[in-house]
């Protein structure tokens, strides 16, 4: 998905705005506030406030009670997502199964029923992991730190242990670590590779001709060679805190009265030179496609890669430049979180708009995108989540208390309280609702205001031209002219 499609789509989440036509709406609010398009269909209720709810969501519909438990279906009807208490309980199924959590301790998955996968999978940290794939090569049930074996997980090929820490063996590339116990005494052998580690006085680790680690009262005293084949061997040496050495073909660093004092100075594959004075706070360099200038923390300006980043009185304002996808953009914080903003402008159409999200936390969200604003007050967590479509559907309309959809000149809603006052205007029709007590609509040719949902009111129409009374009328009819969506 472009990145600024995803802008976008935030936003809309974000808010909790609609996305499909806006239709007649029935305001009984706090009972009920529903909108129903052209057709008469029900696109989004409320009901309590913003607690109970139902939307269209593209292709899929939501719905729930906010935040105890929210669920998504797709155009099917199938369950795609069920959250309880996010993240506490969440559930996501698709083609080819479906998984649960219990706030990421407990974790299920299963297959679908008949398809090709077999893949079961149960997790209860730290204690009891458990993969069954049809293959007894990745299968396996593990009980920690009683026994057993994981197969292909936290980086190796195999882990194997009995009264862990007691025994561990880890297995990755053909190369077994055996620790008795762990992490005091280790024993490595496989594809050449030896070695022995009676940590932390003392280990090594070496292959003929690849590479040779050893180190004394870890992590004191170093000394790391590798690429031993080249003709410059890549050589870390360290002896903490008082001196540190890299060195390999094109590169030398040192530091002395490690971390503080030191320099860098690279010639390939690429230039670049730094020098480092009582590191973190004075650094400079300068090289190819490289710059740092850092007066830690009043000033910090540095030039990585195409990334622009400057700091001023750490960690009080920062921003960041960077391209990506064919978009320029701009990132830009006061105190981490407290004031949040992204900008994104193409960079084959420079004279477009530019997409934009700022968030001032606790207190509002503006996005613009396309020609379209959005603002949402109050907005706590949008700083924290910005792309966390389960946070904007479950918590983020709890706290909406009033919401600014601007889709054009003569395309605007706003609400206020959970839609108990609401105000549309779209060509040729406006409505403004004040809960279940008065309601104004006014179309190219008619108008209409009702009292208490309908209970009595005044109606006029482009024949009669007069207002005449009514009684009773509970209906909501959707308007001729409408919304529509993007």
């Amino acid at each position: 998905m472009r990145l600024i499609h995803a802008l976008v789509v935030a936003g809309l989440a974000a808010a909790g705005l609609r996305l499909c036509a806006h239709g007649a709406e029935r305001n009984i609010w706090p009972f009920w506030v529903g909108e129903k398009d052209a057709a008469g269909r029900v696109t989004e209720w409320q009901s309590v406030g913003p607690l109970l709810f139902e939307k269209q969501m593209g292709d899929d519909r939501a719905g729930g009670f906010r935040p105890l438990y929210v669920w998504k279906n797709n155009a099917a009807g199938e369950t795609t997502q069920a959250d309880v208490l996010y993240p506490l309980f969440t559930y996501h199924a698709g083609e080819n199964g479906s998984a649960w959590s219990v706030f990421s301790i407990i974790n299920r998955s299963s297959p679908r029923p008949g398809t090709d996968n077999k893949y079961h999978a149960l997790d209860v940290w730290p204690f009891y992991f458990s993969r069954q794939t049809g293959d007894p090569a990745t299968s396996y049930r593990a009980l920690f730190p009683i026994a057993g074996a994981m197969k292909n997980r936290f980086g190796q090929d195999k882990w194997t242990w009995a009264l862990f820490p007691l025994y561990g063996r880890f297995e990755k590339n053909a190369v077994v670590t055996t620790t008795t116990p762990w992490p005091f005494v280790k024993v490595m052998q496989g594809e050449g590779n030896h070695g022995f580690e009676l940590w932390p006085l003392f280990g090594w680790r070496a292959k003929e001709g690849a590479y040779h680690d050893r180190y004394y009262l870890w992590p004191l005293i170093y000394k790391n060679e590798h690429a031993l084949w080249a003709p410059q061997p890549e050589v870390k040496l360290g002896v903490l805190p008082f001196y540190t050495r890299e060195q390999a073909a094109g590169l030398i660093s040192e530091n002395y009265l490690w971390p503080f004092f030191g320099y860098t100075d690279r010639t390939a594959p690429y230039r670049y030179h730094e020098t480092r004075y009582l590191w973190p706070f004075l650094v400079q360099g300068r090289g190819d496609e490289r710059y740092v200038n850092r007066w830690g923390p009043f000033y910090t300006h540095s030039i990585v890669k195409g990334r622009d980043k400057t700091w001023v009185l750490w960690p009080v304002w920062r921003q960041i430049n960077w391209d990506n996808a064919g978009l320029a953009q701009t990132k830009t914080t006061v105190l981490y979180f407290l004031y949040w903003s992204v900008e994104q402008r193409s960079l084959a159409h420079p004279a477009l708009t530019p997409a934009r999200r700022t968030s001032l936390w606790p207190f509002f969200t503006v996005w613009n995108s396309a020609g379209r604003r959005q603002v949402q007050v109050l907005s706590p967590f949008e700083s924290f989540f910005p792309a966390n479509e389960t946070i904007r559907l479950a918590y983020s309309p709890l706290f909406a208390i009033y919401r600014y959809d601007r889709r054009g000149p003569d395309a605007v809603r706003q609400d206020f309280l959970f839609n108990f006052i609401t105000w549309q205007r779209a060509p040729g029709h406006t409505e403004f609702h004040f809960g279940p007590f008065f309601k104004m609509e006014k179309n190219s040719d008619s108008a209409h205001v009702a009292l208490l949902g309908g209970l009595i009111g005044f109606r006029r129409t482009a024949a009669s031209r007069i207002w005449l009374p009514f009684a009773f009328d509970f209906s909501a009819k959707a308007p001729k002219a409408q919304l529509t969506s993007r």
